[in-house]
């Protein structure tokens, strides 16, 4: 029996149409997010560099003469400047060691893996292995630790470990704050074994 014409008729403007359907769905969606990020490049590279921070002891006008304090000096392999950015920067791609000098002129030194110094805050950030030791041998491991410049004052959310040879202590815990000079800390939490020596009176 042959089928009618119209039957015939049906059947190609269907398949027509599931071809016209198919083929229509283009991607024509706009990429947003990190595709759409415009490129940064640094507006300089050094290599093997050291900066010195330095202050005055009192507020100084123009003309006035007296001498600058050395309060910490950078140091690394290599560092990016983006600093020409409406929220400048500085990047430490390759680690850095931090040298804090304390009102004593002691040195206290910090190393990481990786850092960022944000120029308008005064606010390093240490990533990776970042080990904080004190003149007199106080120790402090964590993975990433934030220094205020301008306070003078350092700390850290993540876990670490304190070793304190003075008093012979071993101290694990989360999240830490502490001033320039280590002689003010206050730990978070504090978990695990904790070592303490003891003094015996006679």
């Amino acid at each position: 029996m042959k089928r009618p014409f119209r039957y015939n008729l049906y059947g190609i403007a269907l398949v027509f149409s599931g071809a016209m359907l198919f083929f229509s769905c283009a991607d024509n969606y706009e990429r947003v997010g990190e595709e759409a990020l415009p490129l940064v490049f640094p507006q300089g590279i050094a290599e093997n560099f050291s900066f010195r921070y330095s202050e005055a002891k009192e507020d100084m006008g123009n003309g006035d003469v007296d001498t600058t304090k050395v309060i910490s000096v950078l140091s690394g392999p290599i560092t990016e400047n983006y600093e020409n950015l409406e929220f400048p920067y500085r990047t430490f791609p390759k680690g850095i060691s931090v040298d804090i000098f304390d009102e004593d002129n002691n040195r206290n030194k910090i190393t990481a893996d990786y850092c960022i110094r944000y120029s308008s805050t005064g606010l390093i950030d240490l990533r990776g292995n970042v080990v904080l030791e004190t003149h007199d041998g106080k120790k402090l491991e964590t993975p990433r630790l934030y220094y205020d410049q301008s306070n003078n004052w350092a700390f850290t959310e993540e876990e670490f470990k304190y070793t304190n040879p003075e008093e012979g202590t071993v101290m694990d815990g989360e999240g830490m704050d502490f001033n320039r000079d280590f002689t003010f800390l206050n730990a978070h939490k504090t978990y695990g074994l904790m070592t303490i020596k003891e003094e015996l009176n006679d």
